[in-house]
């Protein structure tokens, strides 16, 4: 476990692995680090691996009351600088995959691969923006039950996944407030990042819940075709939790990572 200093708050972040080839991964709101423990491991075998805390999640400090994804994606290249990484493949779940793709629109050049994982290029629709309003004033009123509430609906059978529903709300719950609302702020402001996929010249990797009630499915598709290089992955159980629900889907993404 290591840390670097970005805008004079700590970024945490973790390697592994001695492999050539880079995979950095991010993970999604409400998450941290350990929530890739599992992938972390797998891929470490072959590839070298580093998670970052994004800001305000995990052990990495608040820089402000907005987060932006240019601005978590830049402390993402911090960590690289530090590590003296020129190019990686970065893969994403949800919140991660937004600031994989704002790492992608600011330093191109050190993308060799994507893969959005239960994530979307588009922007906030105006409903989707009114809920994230709405998610704010329950998190100044009680951060504590806007997670409970929050975390188990990622799950399309609750019952099934109780150890890994509990598992993310461990980590979940150490979100401090501020991180919870600097980054629905945020997301809220984030553009939409289809013409990224539409140019790159990177490959591009989809993993699709088929359950997702987060990421359309049908919408996740078309979007991720929108790339010249593009593949997918669709979970037929999964929702927006597939790297829990579907063993397949770390198959799938070895597979992808290795076209890179």
């Amino acid at each position: 476990m290591s840390s670097i200093i970005f805008k004079n708050i700590n970024i945490h972040y973790k390697v592994q692995g001695k492999g050539k080839t880079k995979v950095v991964l991010l993970h999604g709101f409400l998450e941290a680090l350990d929530i890739w423990k599992d992938y972390s491991k797998a891929l470490a075998e072959t590839y070298t691996v580093i998670s970052i805390d994004l800001l305000g999640h995990g052990k990495s400090e608040c820089l402000a009351y907005v987060h932006t994804m240019e601005e978590m994606a830049e402390a993402v290249d911090a960590v690289l600088k530090e590590l003296d990484i020129r190019k990686a493949v970065f893969v994403g779940h949800s919140l991660g995959g937004y600031v994989a793709l704002a790492f992608s629109e600011l330093f191109i050049h050190k993308v060799k691969g994507l893969c959005l994982f239960n994530s979307t290029a588009a922007a906030d629709a105006e409903q989707k923006k009114e809920d994230r309003l709405r998610s704010i004033e329950i998190v100044k009123s009680n951060h504590e039950l806007f997670v409970r509430m929050s975390i188990p609906n990622l799950f399309f059978d609750q019952k099934k996944y109780i150890k890994e529903i509990e598992k993310t709300l461990k980590i979940a719950i150490k979100t401090p407030k501020q991180g919870i609302i600097a980054a629905i702020n945020g997301m809220m402001q984030r553009p939409s990042r289809e013409i990224i996929l539409k140019f790159s010249q990177f490959p591009v990797f989809y993993v699709i819940g088929k359950n997702d009630n987060v990421v359309n499915y049908e919408v996740a598709i078309k979007q991720c075709e929108l790339a010249k290089q593009h593949s997918y992955y669709l979970s037929e159980n999964g929702s927006h939790m597939c790297f829990f629900e579907d063993t397949e889907a770390l198959e799938q993404l070895k597979k992808f990572i290795a076209t890179c």
